[in-house]
């Protein structure tokens, strides 16, 4: 497989099933900043806390099945896709992270430690993911789980966040109004 087929150059782009699209359509607008998101977790890990890592993994996998949904505008049932079992699954996790931490009893500045802050800064590239693919939702039929799985992603980020600055001994920090 050749890195470069020079049949971006025209500004287009293929999807899965080979049709070729605007390399501004929603659609690789949507699946681009997820892979953007995917990208930012690589450089995260690994952290110092290997269960962070071994969550960190699993998501960068789960955000390569989003991208893969985004890229095919016809799935079939075999094809990669995000189910309700990810979504639980990060539901558990965030449930089992938050019992480790102090109730939140006010909005925080993302910040602390250098694994803590870059988990903030992955969760708004999470939110912005997120808004590529409603964007995306309003336009052509897509697969509502990945979009709600990118909203509870970016709850798990922030989570991870949390959970990282605390065990490395990072207090939160709530913001002056």
């Amino acid at each position: 497989m050749s890195i470069y087929t020079g049949r971006g150059d025209d500004g287009e782009t293929d999807l899965r099933d080979m049709t070729r699209v605007s390399k501004a359509s929603p659609r690789i607008e949507a699946y681009g900043t997820v892979d953007e998101l995917n990208a930012l977790i690589g450089t995260i890990r690994p952290t110092d806390h290997d269960d962070i890592n071994e969550r960190l993994s699993d998501v960068q996998n789960h955000l390569h099945v989003v991208q893969a949904d985004f890229a095919n505008p016809d799935p079939d049932e075999d094809d990669p896709a995000i189910r309700a079992e990810h979504i639980e699954t990060m539901e558990d996790w965030i449930d089992e992270y938050d019992e480790e931490l102090e109730p939140l009893t006010s909005f925080i500045l993302p910040t602390g430690s250098e694994h803590g802050a870059a988990l903030h800064h992955a969760r708004t590239v999470c939110r912005r993911a997120e808004r590529r693919a409603v964007a995306l939702a309003a336009e052509e039929q897509i697969n509502e789980d990945a979009v709600q799985y990118l909203n509870r992603l970016s709850d798990g980020l922030f989570t991870f966040a949390r959970v990282v600055n605390a065990r490395d001994g990072e207090p939160e920090e709530a913001p002056d109004y």
